[in-house]
């Protein structure tokens, strides 16, 4: 599988991946939602600026930390252990003060020639795909959360 993560334009993350100033990126919520079981090492992520509609970013991942029913001081040590990696502000740092979290540290990041995201209505800001192509305009297929099921 492959992953298209959307980076939060505002808080710069694209241009945080792409300096090498962070190396992972998280998601959270109260219960376990995707990306969480179901990102694994040697996978290729994606990345795509909110806002823009281009695909311009992929690297590699290297490790996977997933969590459920953490406590507020487990909370706050996975997020303060892992800020050299995930480079948070610290609005950020509130924004994933989750109880189910998954960290998804990368490597290999490199700038690809940008692709023109087909985004349809039914879309979540992290997708699990068979290819990029099924993303792409001129070669996306109907989305359907398939290969994001528990």
């Amino acid at each position: 599988m492959v992953h298209l993560v959307y980076c939060d334009d505002k808080e710069m993350v694209l241009e945080k991946i792409l300096n090498g100033s962070k190396t992972m990126v998280i998601r959270g919520a109260a219960g376990r939602k995707i990306p969480h079981s179901r990102v694994f090492e040697d996978e290729v992520l994606y990345f795509i600026k909110k806002g823009t509609g281009k695909i311009s970013a992929k690297g590699r991942v290297v490790s996977v930390q997933n969590y459920t029913k953490l406590t507020d001081l487990e909370i706050n040590r996975i997020l303060e252990e892992n800020q050299n990696k995930l480079n948070l502000s610290e609005k950020q740092k509130e924004r994933w003060h989750k109880k189910c979290l998954c960290l998804i540290e990368f490597t290999d990041v490199e700038e690809i020639p940008p692709l023109d995201f087909d985004r349809q209505a039914n879309m979540d800001d992290w997708l699990i795909i068979n290819r990029i192509e099924d993303v792409v305009v001129g070669t996306s297929i109907p989305f359907n959360y398939e290969n994001s099921r528990f």
